[in-house]
């Protein structure tokens, strides 16, 4: 009966979902990325693009190799990534609805080759070393991403708010990803509870945050570009909140897990325990492993914003101060405090509620009551 139940949740989430996901916006760019070989190079030189930097300059003969056009051979200008004879990249095939004249350029280095062994040595650990756990663990990744492709960005593109889609789809990951990886069980249900709490205070903590701070989310030329691309019709303080949240989710999820399945080994290991005996020593496994989190999260932010610190801080102009109070920056430490509270708040909700669901009070009271027979066949054995 629980698992029909939780089956027609899934379906009542879901379904809307994928409907909302099937209504992609058509692109009206004229742009399309297509793979491409060279054949030649027929020039190759640098130029100066100001400041003595020298960006790369070719001329190359280059055959489409998919599309309408495959096999297509035609001459680019390549002023972006130099390219080798018989290498493999994507070009962007530009088509102006004006005057109907189709241009071609170098879009990027095709980098597929690369990406699938890294794939495969990946699986291959992961199927000798994660055993039957870590494919369902792959499993529910997957699903994550498609929520993500096909669910969160549809829809945030389609102008719905990114903080009702982002809390959606957050939930569909941890419900969905939770139950397929643990499977179907108390410690599993657990977890999920403190996540979706977890999510629920942090959510709010986010919005202050993002609000009190005055921070648009335009933080990024990326952010720029897709607000020209979408005419303004995106919400990017909501999309900076749905980052947020979407990118708490990893590590919330190791720490969710990982106090529910303390609170079962302790109850397992020591039946002796009482509720609040439990809840204790499991916030105090909580607490080590927070530390860590804390710091990996914070060192990770950091490690992704650090050619922003060399360049200001190579630029000598600019204080500490105001370094830290630029929105790029104010950005990245809203989303380290609030990530690292949401981290330190799931480990007494978790713990708490998988207290209260795995320890019984029926047992506790046998347990008491089997000590006191103990102590008092002892006793009487002792005189």
């Amino acid at each position: 009966m629980k698992k029909t139940l939780f089956l027609f949740f899934m379906i009542l989430l879901v379904v809307p979902s994928l409907a909302l996901a099937t209504n992609g916006l058509a692109s009206e760019s004229g742009q399309t990325i297509i793979r491409a070989r060279v054949l030649e190079v027929l020039e190759s030189g640098r130029e100066d693009i100001g400041g003595g930097l020298l960006s790369v300059l070719q001329k190359l003969q280059v055959q489409i190799l998919e599309g309408d056009k495959r096999g297509k051979e035609i001459i680019v200008k390549n002023d972006y990534v130099a390219l080798e004879k018989g290498e493999q990249f994507f070009l962007m095939e530009n088509l102006n609805s004006e005057d109907g004249v189709t241009t071609f350029t170098v879009f990027d280095k095709d980098r597929t080759l690369g990406l699938e062994v890294l794939a495969g040595l990946f699986l291959i650990c992961l199927f000798l070393f994660g055993g039957i756990q870590g494919i369902r663990g792959l499993i529910s990744l997957l699903g994550s991403v498609v929520l993500i492709i096909f669910v969160l960005i549809p829809g945030i593109l389609h102008g719905y708010s990114p903080i009702l889609v982002t809390i959606g789809v957050s939930s569909l990951i941890i419900i969905a990803g939770s139950y397929v990886t643990h499977g179907f069980n108390k410690t599993t249900s657990s977890a999920v509870l403190g996540m979706i709490a977890t999510v629920v205070f942090t959510g709010i903590l986010a919005y202050l945050a993002v609000h009190f701070t005055s921070l648009s989310g335009f933080e990024s030329e990326e952010a720029i570009y897709l607000n020209w691309n979408t005419g303004g019709t995106i919400d990017f303080v909501g999309l900076l909140f749905g980052g947020i949240m979407i990118g708490l989710l990893g590590v919330l999820y190791d720490v969710a897990i990982g106090q529910a399945i303390a609170v079962e080994e302790l109850m397992v290991a020591g039946p002796h325990y009482s509720r609040k005996q439990i809840l204790s020593r499991g916030i105090r496994i909580g607490k080590e492993h927070t530390g860590a989190l804390v710091n990996t999260l914070a060192i990770a932010y950091v490690g992704a914003s650090l050619p922003l610190l060399l360049l200001f801080y190579g630029n000598g102009q600019s204080s500490l101060v105001s370094i830290i109070n630029s929105e790029i920056f104010a950005t990245e430490i809203v989303r380290t405090l609030v990530g690292s509270i949401g981290l330190i708040l799931a480990v007494p909700i978790t713990t708490l509620i998988s207290v209260f669901m795995l320890v019984k009070r029926e047992g506790d009271a046998s347990e008491a009551g089997h000590d006191e027979k103990v102590v008092k066949h002892l006793h009487h054995h002792h005189h």
